[in-house]
C-alpha cells in the first residue's frame, strides 16, 4: 500500500512566488501604514534586509526549503528580537500588517486561518515589554 503524499503550507499556498509576494507586501504595509509606525519603528531604516530573512524563515516554518536554518542557524526569535522593545501596541501593528498581507495574497480562508494562529501565537511570545 503506498504512503499518502503529504502537502506542505508552502505547496499549498503556492510555494516560493506566494512567500515572496506576502512577505514583500508585509513590509510594504508595515512602511506605508501610519497605524503600523510603532512596529515600523523598531525596524532599520532599510527594511530589505528584514524582508529577506522574513522571507527564509517562513519559507522553512511553512514546509518549505529550510533556507534560513541553512544560512543562519537556528532562528531563537525571541533572543533575536530582544534588542528591539515590543510592547502589545508593536505586536499588534505587526499582526495587523501581517493579516492584511496574509489577506491580500492567500486567496483560500482556510490556509489563512492555519497560517494566522500561529503566528498571531508566535506575536505574542515575542513580546518583550508591557
Amino acid at each position: 500500500m503506498a504512503e499518502p503524499e503529504t502537502t506542505t503550507l508552502y505547496e499549498a499556498i503556492g510555494g516560493d512566488p506566494t512567500v515572496r509576494a506576502l512577505t514583500h507586501r508585509f513590509y510594504e504595509l508595515m512602511d506605508t501604514l501610519p497605524e503600523a509606525a510603532r512596529c515600523r519603528a523598531v525596524h532599520p531604516p532599510d527594511l530589505s534586509g528584514s524582508e529577506e530573512k522574513f522571507y527564509e524563515y517562513l519559507t522553512g516554518w511553512l514546509g518549505g526549503p529550510p533556507i534560513y536554518v541553512e544560512k543562519r542557524g537556528h532562528p531563537m526569535l525571541r533572543r533575536r528580537h530582544f534588542v528591539a522593545e515590543i510592547g502589545p501596541q508593536e505586536r499588534d501593528e505587526w499582526l495587523l500588517c501581517f493579516t492584511r498581507a496574509l489577506e491580500e495574497t492567500i486567496e483560500h480562508p482556510k490556509l489563512r486561518q492555519i497560517i494566522l494562529d500561529p503566528i498571531t501565537r508566535l506575536a505574542l511570545h515575542m513580546q518583550n515589554k508591557e
